[in-house]
């Protein structure tokens, strides 16, 4: 049996926020809550189980999320719609910047919870290196 990703669990300070954010800006749908989860669904099967932790400290992650070119556009004009605030750089140094990375674009930006988000449309290696940011 090959390993692949099955589920991951984010912790949030509200799931169904969180939840419905992430969904929002990728374009996909919340599923149905299950327990203290709700789920995400990628199209490579990979479940996001979104949970809220009660009254605490989250550890800001990164979560990369890689589709293709339309799927960008339509992600990025809906960040733009929500003034969502996005940078090229993954340490917030060029607010406002996509970046053009293996060739492909790019950009970061915090979900509700403050965990870093990524969107490419060129997995890292695999083509020219175009780091300069637009």
């Amino acid at each position: 049996m090959s390993v692949e990703l099955n589920h991951t669990i984010i912790h949030s300070r509200d799931n169904r926020e969180s939840a419905e954010f992430l969904a929002h800006v990728l374009g996909l749908e919340v599923g149905s809550a299950w327990g203290p989860f709700v789920p995400v669904d990628t199209a490579n099967g990979v479940q996001l189980d979104f949970a809220t932790v009660p009254s605490g400290t989250i550890t800001p992650q990164h979560y990369a999320f890689l589709i293709s070119e339309a799927e960008f556009d339509a992600s990025f004009a809906r960040i733009r719609a929500k003034d969502i605030t996005y940078f090229a750089d993954p340490m917030q140094k060029q607010p406002g910047e996509i970046n053009h990375n293996d060739g492909g674009r790019g950009l970061y930006f915090l979900d509700p919870s403050g965990h870093g988000m990524e969107i490419i449309t060129r997995p890292y290696g695999s083509g020219a290196d175009g780091a300069t940011a637009q």
